[in-house]
């Protein structure tokens, strides 16, 4: 099991939930919570314990975030291309991606936590340059991991008929509803 497939699992993403964490309204809004994220966390040095209040309340959105909305229409759209080739990535043990993409996704999840360890740092010793830093070099390796599953997506999807049903091996890619690839 991989890091990134046990953080799934412990999310409780079954298939269904994958299929509504595609619309890109689920995509966008998580991604948008970051920033306030990090005003939560750093909410500690004005309130103390009472940031747990509105980091708790961004983690039951995160949980919360991938159920709500309904499943994509199509895949044309960055984000769903993006879930789509992250399950394809949580995948890989079962079915291998290119050689191409064996490398960068690791060294981006890297990326990110180190970033995410900076941004501890700086908030463990109330350094708010040094804690944005890291959460800037998190937010950014996750931006350019998802835009590196894209691509993985657009390179394993491939053309799927219509009728053929969704799989976490083989996203459903409708040419006729959302255009080439």
């Amino acid at each position: 099991m991989t890091g990134l497939s046990f953080l799934a699992r412990t999310m409780g993403m079954s298939d269904s939930v994958w299929e509504r964490h595609a619309n890109p309204w689920s995509g966008w809004t998580r991604l948008a919570t970051f920033p306030l994220l990090f005003l939560a966390i750093w909410s500690h040095v004005w309130i103390g314990w009472w940031a747990l209040v509105p980091v708790g309340i961004l983690a039951v959105w995160h949980w919360l975030n991938p159920r709500v909305f309904p499943v994509p229409t199509g895949s044309g759209n960055w984000m769903t291309r993006g879930v789509y080739g992250e399950r394809l990535w949580l995948n890989r043990l079962h079915r291998p991606v290119p050689e191409r993409h064996r490398v960068v996704p690791h060294l981006l999840a890297a990326a990110s936590g180190v970033g995410i360890v900076i941004a501890v740092i700086g908030f463990v010793l109330g350094a708010f340059w040094i804690a944005l830093l890291g959460w800037v070099i998190a937010g950014v390796a996750k931006l350019w991991f998802v835009d590196r599953m894209v691509w993985l997506y657009n390179d394993m999807a491939g053309p799927v008929p219509a009728a053929a049903p969704a799989r976490a091996d083989r996203p459903v890619f409708n040419p006729d509803a959302t255009g080439a690839p």
